[in-house]
């Protein structure tokens, strides 16, 4: 035990300190008038970033009425993909693993076994190059899973995150367009994640370097593949969704303070969270999930995919606004815990459809208080245990005849641990 009595007693006192300088009796009014008054719509700079789709409400509904309640679509299917995460060799290479999954709802076994993989590599020395590797997508395992190699564009500061985002975002939308134009997904797709890579489409705002990178080929396939995905969910009919299990945007709160509101919320995630709980008696009640209407999203990482976004280059077939971001939020008071559920406004803007999914999401969400079945499914398939991290480093090391670079960390905690 590394705090004695003592010292979490003495912490106990400070914190009790810092409570004592903190009244947050009025953020529920606050919420509710920022919910009520500024978010339908809400302006930033004259545009109209966030507004609502139909009602503006807030809702709510029994949790054993809505984990039993019949679900819309009959059959949905889940992408996740995992990584290795960022590693680094003594040979200067810089390489991450993503695996991308498909879990469907009911079962299908054929399909779990398929993967998409992709091994990203940075290397800062500009004369190398990899002659043995094919270009684009290849099949293996009898034609049930691709696998590509690529070789991103060299930063010295943003290598890691580089090889780590570009990955997740290829293999994932690489492996949902695949399965769905073989014509495998037949009622609903949701991804494990954003509709969008939003990391990616972030490198526009940032560092002069990133903005470079998120404007080349390389960042706008990934980002093409994601718009080619909703294309052919619209031209078959079959509605996509971004589950978002931890939203981290804090666009919102952002544009509030911009506009004189002293938002007291640290992102989106703390005002929705808000709005959404139930304290009638002090206590949180957690008989009932709550969740907002339908929103639709111009800002932040939204604002690329917008009706008057540039998409980071990419050409878009469908009227530009099909492709606006929207989204609802859902608070499972079990867990208390917020996600934030997206889908583009191809979709959510017919309104039997939007409440189709309302539906889907909030039951599906009631019966496993946490996320979808295909969503979990997908997650479990994706993951990189720590024995594979293991074993994936060693057949890299042996191949490419340099270790990698340990750290302190792996000392004290052991390779492998997250």
């Amino acid at each position: 035990m590394t705090l004695d009595p003592v010292h979490v007693d003495t912490i106990a006192y400070l914190a009790s300190a810092i409570a004592d300088g903190v009244d947050d009796a009025d953020h529920d009014d606050l919420a509710g008038t920022a919910w009520t008054e500024w978010l339908d719509p809400l302006h930033d700079d004259g545009r109209v970033v966030l507004e609502a789709l139909g009602d503006h409400e807030l809702r709510r509904t029994p949790v054993e009425d809505a984990a039993l309640a019949d679900r819309p679509f009959e059959t949905s299917h889940g992408v996740d993909s995992g990584t290795l995460n960022p590693t680094s060799f003594k040979n200067g290479l810089v390489v991450d693993v993503a695996q991308a999954a498909m879990g469907a709802e009911p079962t299908d076994l054929d399909l779990h076994r398929a993967r998409s993989i992709v091994v990203t590599v940075h290397a800062n020395d500009a004369t190398v190059f990899f002659p043995d590797v094919p270009d684009g997508w290849m099949p293996y395992d009898d034609g049930n899973s691709e696998r590509r190699v690529l070789k991103v564009p060299r930063s010295r500061r943003f290598a890691d995150e580089m090889v780590h985002e570009l990955a997740l975002s290829l293999a994932e939308s690489h492996h949902a367009r695949k399965h769905l134009e073989r014509g495998e997904v037949s009622d609903l797709l949701v991804l494990d994640g954003p509709l969008y890579p939003k990391r990616l489409l972030n490198w526009a705002t940032r560092d002069s370097e990133l903005r470079e990178v998120a404007h080349g080929e390389t960042v706008r396939e990934a980002v093409r593949t994601y718009v080619r995905l909703v294309e052919s969910c619209i031209e078959r009919g079959v509605p996509v969704l971004g589950f978002v299990k931890n939203p981290t945007s804090g666009y919102v709160t952002r544009t509030l303070d911009r506009k004189g509101v002293e938002a007291p919320w640290p992102d989106d995630a703390a005002l929705f969270t808000r709005l959404l709980e139930r304290r009638p008696d002090g206590d949180r009640a957690d008989d009932a999930i709550t969740f907002t209407s339908w929103l639709r999203s111009r800002g932040g990482s939204d604002a690329p995919l917008a009706s008057d976004g540039d998409a980071l280059g990419v050409e878009r077939a469908a009227a530009p606004e099909r492709y606006e971001v929207t989204y609802m939020h859902v608070y499972e008071p079990r867990e208390d815990v917020l996600f934030k559920v997206e889908a583009p406004a191809a979709f959510t803007g017919d309104p039997e459809t939007r409440e189709r999914l309302t539906r889907q999401v909030v039951s599906e969400v009631a019966a496993e208080a946490g996320p979808p079945t295909p969503v979990a499914k997908a997650d479990e398939l994706a993951r990189i245990g720590v024995g594979e991290t293991e074993a994936l480093r060693r057949k890299f090391e042996e191949r490419f005849g340099a270790e990698h670079l340990r750290t302190y960390d792996d000392v004290r905690w052991g390779d492998g641990e997250p």
